[in-house]
């Protein structure tokens, strides 16, 4: 099974860092998503102002008694609690990634329903917006309605806005 990631409103590539009172800035925001047990190793690095960004996985989608579990070499956490993570970071003049902050996209959110059909079709298909409430980078768990899944390649028509 495919796992394909659709997100719109990006952020910008500049965010104030929080950790600081706001004084100081993040410049040069990128997002990616992280691959499991290698947090410098990152799937499609996306400028924080593309219009879009989208990134498809390739997983394993098993049949097991307590349901589907999803297993892949982007999929972090263990049965019962699988994940992706979007790692947001800044790039460096020698394009080295400093990670900042990360969004938490639960697997165990997509209805039940919606990941039988994706198993049999062969395509789960999740939208979002990547700004949340405050202007910044999405992070945190990302569950519905946050995140819209959908299955066999039809996905909503307009990704939800953060927040």
């Amino acid at each position: 099974m495919r796992i394909r990631i659709d997100a719109v409103d990006l952020p910008g590539r500049t965010c104030p860092a929080p950790d600081d009172g706001g004084a100081a800035v993040h410049r040069n925001v990128h997002v990616a998503v992280q691959r499991r047990a290698r947090p410098a190793e990152l799937l499609g690095l996306v400028p924080g102002d593309a219009p879009s960004a989208s990134w498809t996985l390739d997983t394993t989608a098993k049949r097991t008694p307590a349901g589907i579990d999803v297993l892949g070499p982007h999929v972090q956490g263990g049965p019962g609690g699988r994940f992706l993570y979007l790692s947001w970071g800044t790039v460096d003049e020698a394009g080295a990634f400093t990670m900042f902050r990360r969004a938490k996209l639960l697997l165990d959110a997509v209805p039940d329903e919606v990941l039988d059909t994706a198993a049999r079709t062969g395509l789960l298909v999740g939208s979002l917006g990547l700004t949340d409430a405050r202007g910044m980078p999405l992070c945190a768990r990302v569950v519905p309605p946050a995140i819209r899944w959908s299955a066999g390649g039809v996905s909503p028509p307009t990704p939800p806005r953060a927040g």
